[in-house]
């Protein structure tokens, strides 16, 4: 199997790095600065796991000749527009295409532009990112990577992508569930980013500030509201994982969009906590955590934009 892996970031060069050190054949999709950063040093991975550096080959914008047949798309959601252009030339009659991006408008933007019979519903469950240095960093031991067709049920693409990523040292898994688990991520997304942007803090700050476990608790409540109301309601068990994922004592937790934020980049404000702000409007469902904090990242992107204006 061909696999081309769109972005060799905290994401794609993460299960991309894995792949690769499994023996599968591997492409990055890059920029000719991260391609001769990779010529040089390698793709680079620090992980709980154990460290490790594997050869990374890579293809530049407009130099794709023939199609393949796995496109893992990892890059930021704000980036897609221009990485579908990108990669247009890769997808043939039987590309699949996996998008691990964070929240769920990219799955139309995708489907219109390629056809919804190539995409795949895809989420990661990772917490990773890359460091001055370009190595790519995790930084707690989960590496989840989930997918499935979007109608639900198992099929002979998702079992190969299946046995494809079997043994590559991260969990792969097939879902016959796969836009539920795509919601509850959505959910968690809106609870982790929206409450650390908004407080610029980690949770376990946040829990030892006064009032902060009953804001985390009060936009949890609002996600899962959004959630249910359009018919993903989460599951007991993801309840139970993200009540302990706020209540957990002294947690450095922070999303990586608050990491964003500190090093003064752009985020996926928009396409994450504007885009559930925007379902719970629609829904009339009241959300106003949620709405201050979708107010605050979108208040840090005009002044950010100002000031690069300036410079």
């Amino acid at each position: 199997m061909r696999i081309l892996v769109v972005g060799a970031g905290a994401l794609g060069g993460y299960f991309g790095g894995c792949l690769i050190r499994a023996g599968r054949d591997v492409t990055f999709l890059v920029r000719p600065r991260r391609a001769e950063q990779l010529a040089r040093q390698g793709l680079q991975i620090l992980s709980p796991h154990g460290d490790f550096t594997v050869p990374a080959a890579t293809v530049l914008v407009g130099d794709i000749r023939e199609p393949f047949d796995l496109i893992l798309v990892g890059v930021k959601s704000y980036s897609l527009d221009e990485a579908m252009d990108h990669f247009a030339a890769a997808v043939g009659p039987t590309t699949v295409i996996v998008p691990v991006l964070n929240g769920m408008g990219h799955l139309d933007r995708l489907s219109a532009r390629f056809g919804a019979e190539h995409v795949l519903g895809g989420m990661a469950n990772i917490s990773a990112g890359v460091d001055a240095e370009g190595r790519v960093v995790q930084f707690f031991p989960n590496h989840d990577l989930v997918f499935g067709e979007v109608s639900g049920s198992f099929s002979d693409r998702t079992r190969a992508l299946e046995a494809c990523f079997d043994g590559a040292g991260f969990n792969g898994r097939a879902s016959d569930a796969v836009m539920q688990d795509m919601w509850e991520k959505f959910v968690q997304l809106g609870l982790v980013a929206g409450i650390s942007c908004l407080m610029r803090a980690s949770f376990g700050d946040i829990l030892a500030a006064p009032g902060g476990r009953e804001a985390m608790f009060q936009i949890f409540g609002e996600c899962c509201a959004i959630a249910t109301a359009s018919g993903f309601k989460p599951r007991p068990a993801f309840i139970e994982f993200d009540t302990t994922l706020i209540t957990t004592v002294g947690s450095p937790l922070k999303s990586s969009m608050l990491r964003d934020i500190e090093r003064g980049s752009t985020t996926e404000g928009d396409h994450i906590l504007g885009d559930m702000v925007a379902r719970a409007h629609a829904l009339s469902i009241p959300a106003p955590v949620l709405n201050l904090a979708r107010t605050h990242v979108a208040a840090y992107e005009i002044g950010r934009s100002r000031t690069i204006a300036k410079s």
